[in-house]
């Protein structure tokens, strides 16, 4: 479904709304520049050097990273040294008309800039405070950092990643903020709706750890779902050594019989009536504690047609499959190209780019489209907007209480 064609001047379900975003990295970040979408103004609070990510490469300018740009899409861009007293008064003011204020520093590190739950609805009672952390404020880990990797490792998402081998592996991308950062996204959505409704702020608490242990054990918590625990924890069909990627003649491909006339269709594709016609095969639960022999028998065969070859033949029988493309392939992905996945635009500071757009459609929503901001882009004009004159903007700059690029 694509969504109906829009008037540009079309109302966005967030237009109106202010955010004060003080996150890093991707976690926050991607979560807000989804608000961004939606119409919100998201005001990205910078200490003096900027996002880390502003510096991951590639790069053509410097502090404009692409995972940067990528993720702090539509924001405006305001630095403040929070370790001064006058850049704490400038994100009070801020923090008056603001809906929404999120940072990802530990609680210790925001206790000590004055900036707690506590000090932030003394100033707005009615705001949403957001905490975008490692681990929960509830357990011995609280205090602890945390970046994707540990996250990873922590939550088991490693463990279960590795190969049969049994060493643990981490997923090569940064799969633990961006989970989470969907948990994020939601929390804060409901949090607004529910102000909308109550007239009341709250406080919001998404640590990541939690939010990617309940990720990993939605279906691995399995036996121990039941008091006592009815077998093992772990789903079996996910952990199997023969689930993989398959070899073919020129790479790799990945097919999934599912139902019973799924693997009935396969097998009598490749010759196994034998297999196809067993009573066992035809009992779903029977056929979940055999599923790896199923799936080592796939391997066996794969690796005698070519990708294309097999395609063809499995989706003329309507069996899941679809090739191992490479980070490469999406790009020139015939669906991806049809759906509308990528956008180009003209970056005022960065020139032509390729970006994302919204994987979700609607049909009476339309997108805010947006550009990354450039370091303290947005320093002076919101510091305008919130009643600084230009002499006070003046000494503001020159104290390094704010800074702009």
């Amino acid at each position: 479904m694509r969504p109906a064609s829009l008037s540009p001047h079309s109302p966005l379900p967030l237009e109106g709304l202010r955010v004060i975003d003080l996150t890093a990295i991707l976690f926050g970040p991607m979560a807000t520049a989804g608000l961004a979408d939606l119409g919100a103004q998201v005001i990205k609070v910078e200490p003096p050097g900027g996002d880390i990510m502003r510096y991951a490469e590639p790069m053509r300018s410097p502090a404009m990273g692409s995972v940067f740009m990528n993720s702090n899409r539509g924001k405006r861009s305001i630095v403040l040294n929070l370790k001064q007293p006058a850049a704490r008064e400038v994100l009070q003011r801020l923090v008056a008309g603001a809906d929404v204020f999120i940072h990802s520093m530990r609680r210790s590190a925001a206790d000590r800039l004055g900036i707690a739950p506590a000090d932030i609805h003394a100033i707005k009672p009615d705001l949403i405070y957001c905490l975008a952390c490692g681990f929960g404020s509830d357990g011995p880990y609280k205090d602890l950092p945390a970046y994707d990797d540990i996250i990873q490792a922590a939550s088991g998402l490693a463990s279960i990643a590795g190969g049969a081998d049994g060493e643990p592996q981490l997923i090569r991308s940064v799969a633990a903020d961006k989970i989470a950062s969907l948990y994020l996204s939601n929390a804060l959505l409901t949090a607004l709706l529910a102000r909308e409704r109550t007239g009341e702020g709250q406080v919001v608490e998404v640590p990541m750890f939690e939010s990617l242990a309940a990720f990993v054990l939605t279906e691995h918590l399995c036996g121990a779902s039941f008091i006592p625990a009815e077998g093992d924890i772990g789903y079996s069909r996910v952990l199997a050594a023969n689930r993989r990627p398959y070899k073919t003649k020129d790479s790799h491909i990945c097919l999934l019989p599912y139902t019973t006339g799924q693997w009935q269709r396969f097998l009598r594709l490749i010759g196994r009536d034998d297999v196809a016609d067993a009573p066992w095969l035809a009992d779903a639960t029977e056929r979940s504690t055999r599923v790896d022999e199923l799936y080592a028998l796939i391997g066996t065969v794969t690796p005698s047609q070519t990708t294309a070859a097999w395609l063809i033949a499995l989706r003329e029988i309507d069996i899941p499959c679809m090739p191992v493309n490479g980070l490469d392939d999406l790009l020139t992905d015939p669906h991806l190209m049809a759906s509308g996945l990528f956008e180009t635009y003209d970056h005022p500071t960065e020139g032509k780019m390729r970006g994302l757009t919204r994987p979700a459609k609607f049909s009476k929503i339309d997108r805010c489209p947006g550009t990354s901001p450039v370091l303290g882009q947005d320093t002076h004009a919101l510091l305008s907007e919130i009643g600084y004159d230009n002499d006070e903007i003046t000494a503001l700059l020159e104290s390094g209480a704010a800074g702009h690029s």
